[in-house]
């Protein structure tokens, strides 16, 4: 359901501001420490000094002088950042702290101030089990408050997601290599592998799974309606069973054994982030993560 535009106007410029001061206080560093080597062209070596990095260490040519030798970077003008996000029906459910819609939303600004702060491009793909929308790259805040927009108040033609599909569209329609986050509950029974491998292998992608705590754990309170957003179903289930709550946190551990097995075998740094959780606390374990290799 579509908010009003004075409604709409006022959580994008509450998320601008928050999510912008984040980026400009928080994040720039570490967004350009852990991006930085995918946006640089290889120029020359220097022998090396105190205070270098010593992940930029050529090792050949130190082997052949019997001397450290240290790789210089050109950096390139800009990066083109992609956002994957996810606009199934399933983003709406929020029992606990925020909906999963709003602390993707903000997740993806950040992200974007962090780009343009970095004179990077941000590009937008929205899907669900088929690609909904996609905002080519660009700069500036006009750009991002447009995507802001997007994100808080599209409406998907299609419920369920298809996160293999989303992958093979990147990969077939931007041919530059570029720094992708997918954004996503990961509520997805079909196997992503081998697109998620290909996608990598082309770009520089990363996860982040938003969820909501109730999704992983049923709470023991008798009987209750649940809905699934995604096929469009309700029906009854007794929470008070053990045996119901067995099997549906053996199913929650399952999926996201697999999502994370999958991401790992992909070689994808991923990250889950529950919606009553710092979204801030884990986005800079993740960019510290990568700016650590």
């Amino acid at each position: 359901m579509s908010m009003d535009a004075n409604e709409l106007l006022k959580k994008v410029r509450k998320i601008e501001i928050k999510t912008k001061g984040l980026s400009q206080n928080i994040f720039a560093g570490e967004y350009h420490s852990a991006f930085k080597g995918r946006g640089m062209t290889f120029s020359e070596v220097r022998e090396y000094q105190y205070g270098d990095d010593i992940r930029d260490i050529d090792w050949n040519v130190t082997a052949r002088h019997n001397h450290p030798y240290v790789k210089v970077y050109e950096e390139e003008r800009e990066l083109t950042v992609m956002l994957l996000v996810d606009v199934s029906r399933s983003r709406i459910f929020g029992a606990q702290g925020v909906a999963k819609q709003e602390m993707m939303a903000e997740i993806a600004a950040t992200i974007a101030f962090s780009a343009i702060q970095n004179n990077d491009k941000i590009g937008v793909i929205f899907f669900s089990d088929k690609i909904e929308k996609f905002l080519p790259p660009k700069k500036g805040r006009k750009h991002i408050l447009h995507i802001i927009r997007e994100l808080l108040d599209f409406k998907a033609d299609n419920n369920s997601t298809d996160i293999g599909r989303v992958l093979e569209y990147l990969t077939e329609a931007i041919k530059k290599r570029c720094t992708t986050f997918l954004i996503s509950d990961f509520i997805d029974e079909k196997d992503f592998y081998k697109p998620m491998s290909i996608a990598n292998r082309k770009h520089d992608l990363t996860a982040i799974q938003v969820y909501d705590k109730r999704e992983a754990q049923l709470p023991d309170v008798g009987l209750i309606k649940v809905a699934d957003a995604e096929r469009g179903v309700e029906k009854w289930i007794n929470t008070s069973s053990a045996n119901v709550r067995k099997v549906y946190n053996k199913w929650w551990y399952e999926r996201q054994l697999n999502m994370n097995l999958t991401a790992q075998r992909c070689k994808v740094d991923i990250t889950s982030i529950a919606t009553d959780e710092d979204y801030v606390k884990a986005l800079m374990g993740l960019f510290k993560k990568r700016g650590l290799r």
